[in-house]
């Protein structure tokens, strides 16, 4: 199912201010976070619209989080973080999805809980891209 007014399921001007498309897995949709204060920042999106993981199959549930855990091993082998924490909020959007956030000893945040969106860390499109290639070659 597919939600016309939803950033993860049209993408495109919608998804445009925070995030830009990595892949698209198995069971689940790849984002990175544009705002970049912890570097490797991803959203990993469920493929279909729910607003909560209770609406999914065992079968769905269990290939998004096989999926979310690729892509945690992939921000992990790209940019070595000594953490990646995972957060779940979703009070204003309809969609389930999860915050991957790469934290690092002496870095941005650590001991502490991340922000939503800090806004103190925006890169160049060929920045973007290199962040994106770094991922997609340890998925």
């Amino acid at each position: 199912m597919k939600d016309q007014k939803c950033a993860y399921c049209v993408e495109g001007e919608f998804l445009a201010p925070f995030g830009l498309k990595i892949c698209e897995l198995d069971n689940a949709l790849v984002y990175l976070f544009k705002e970049q204060s912890h570097k490797g920042r991803c959203i990993v999106a469920t493929k279909s619209h729910v607003p909560d993981i209770t609406q999914l199959s065992d079968e769905e549930r269990n290939g998004y989080f096989a999926d979310m855990a690729k892509v945690v091993a992939a921000i992990q082998k790209a940019f070595s973080p000594d953490k990646v924490n995972i957060g779940a909020y979703g009070d204003t959007a309809g969609h389930t999805h999860f915050h991957l956030v790469p934290k690092y000893k002496d870095g941005f945040e650590w001991t502490q809980v991340f922000a939503m969106n800090p806004e103190k860390v925006f890169l160049s499109d060929e920045e973007y891209d290199e962040v994106i290639s770094k991922i997609k070659a340890n998925l």
